[in-house]
């Protein structure tokens, strides 16, 4: 009864942003009218609270070039890439999407686990140190889709902890798979889930001493929104933790390559981690593969649930009956990342939206905030104290028209942040920085008081 059609849309003239527009009014509904049928709502569904966050974001900025058609916004939310993928790189893709015209060329089903070439690469490029083995690389769409993947493998039986603040797709997917309780409106919070606080005060890692066990942790590094990348000797906490407790670190190393300083970019670099790790990467934000769709879940063989079973045969089991492989184009601009070329180009790349990073940094601590991250992430975290995350997205956006993220999105951490995203042209990042000093200059700041 509800349903847009793209085509027809488009063809009547229809903008994309009316159709996304729309779109949100449709999954919005709340009750329909017409017949139902005798099956019942899944009821992990029926707890989940408002929308996913991102898609929430952006129905708002639609909703503000309703308000403004004339405004120039600035996108420095959702955190999508901005610049241009290497020429070597997207021409790899397109000649392999070219070959497939030719008989020569021509190929269908790949290999579920991923292009075996690619899973060598990721091996020797990013774990040639830790001796981790092209066969427990898996090649997937995206680290975000192989987080529900994982969901999957692990049931509803488990128990989790996340940090906090913490990317949203750890909670949203536990509550989907059954994982949590009720969400609690006095707390923010979900029943069942173990939240990790985060924050200044504990240098943006969890006090392990007070955390309770958990059969899984969720743990981003560098995290996701707060930019803090954990340091070795963080790292070797969390891994003994684990080891002690007879849990499964699920560590998300997406950001990995923004990393400047010493602090490990795998969880593998730590002893130990092999027997209690999953670390799941992308190649979105490093590479710009954020529309291309490429990521990868990497599943030690010493890895092993409670009654001695490989949890890498499960996982394999998960992925050849849930999916039918990485697009081959996909992986071919891959295997073209991680050519020495490619590499070097990329690196370029992660360069440039470093320095957009220190643009903003210096911005928000010139003007007397707290402002953390932007070194080895593509995130800047800005404290405004006494003020709600929601509130102050509202008024920069309505002040601005520039897109943050708020902090609570991320969970009840976040509640005075907001996350700037480094992802976007210099000349509007420049802009976007000389908008929010006129804004939050001195004696100017409309938050302090929200």
């Amino acid at each position: 009864m509800y349903k847009l059609s793209a085509c027809s849309s488009m063809a009547c003239g229809i903008s994309l942003q009316t159709m996304v527009l729309n779109s949100w009014k449709v999954r919005n509904y709340k009750q329909g009218s017409g017949r139902c049928t005798n099956v019942p709502r899944n009821v992990n569904l029926e707890k989940l609270q408002n929308n996913y966050l991102f898609p929430e974001i952006s129905k708002r900025e639609l909703q503000h070039l309703e308000k403004y058609p004339n405004a120039k916004v600035i996108s420095l939310g959702i955190g999508d890439t901005t610049e241009p993928i290497p020429e070597k790189i997207s021409l790899s893709m397109a000649n392999y999407a070219h070959a497939l015209s030719t008989a020569e060329g021509y190929r269908g089903y790949g290999a579920e686990q991923g292009n075996q070439a690619l899973r060598k690469a990721i091996a020797e490029t990013f774990y040639k140190d830790v001796a981790i083995k092209d066969t427990e690389v898996f090649v997937s769409d995206g680290s975000q889709c192989d987080i529900s993947r994982l969901q999957l493998l692990l049931g509803s039986k488990v128990t989790i902890s996340v940090q906090d603040p913490s990317f949203p797709a750890y909670i949203d997917s536990s509550v989907i798979i059954g994982q949590a309780g009720d969400f609690q409106d006095k707390t923010g919070k979900y029943q069942n889930i173990e939240y990790m606080q985060l924050g200044p005060q504990n240098n943006f890692f969890p006090d392990l001493r007070i955390t309770p066990r958990t059969d899984i942790i969720f743990f981003c590094s560098p995290n996701n929104p707060t930019g803090h990348a954990a340091t070795r000797k963080q790292l070797q906490q969390l891994v003994d933790f684990a080891r002690d407790n007879g849990s499964i670190i699920v560590f998300d190393s997406a950001y990995s390559t923004y990393i400047s300083d010493d602090s490990p970019k795998s969880i593998f670099e730590i002893p130990g981690a092999k027997e209690v790790a999953i670390e799941i990467s992308s190649f979105s934000k490093f590479a710009g593969f954020t529309g291309v769709r490429l990521g990868w879940t990497v599943v030690p063989e010493e890895l092993l649930f409670s009654g001695g079973f490989p949890v890498i045969h499960d996982f394999n089991r998960i992925v050849c009956t849930c999916f039918n492989g990485a697009s081959n184009i996909a992986q071919a601009g891959g295997l073209a990342c991680l050519s020495p070329e490619g590499f070097q180009a990329i690196r370029a790349v992660i360069d440039y939206y470093k320095e957009n990073a220190k643009i903003l940094v210096d911005t928000f601590a010139s003007l007397g905030l707290e402002v953390y991250g932007g070194v080895n992430a593509p995130y800047v975290w800005v404290h405004f104290p006494g003020s709600k995350s929601w509130n102050v997205f509202t008024e920069i956006l309505e002040k601005t028209h520039i897109i943050t993220v708020p902090g609570s999105g991320f969970g009840p951490g976040g509640t005075e942040y907001i996350r700037i995203s480094a992802f976007g042209q210099r000349e509007l990042v420049i802009e976007a920085s000389w908008r929010l000093e006129k804004l939050l200059s001195k004696g100017k700041s409309p938050f302090l008081t929200v």
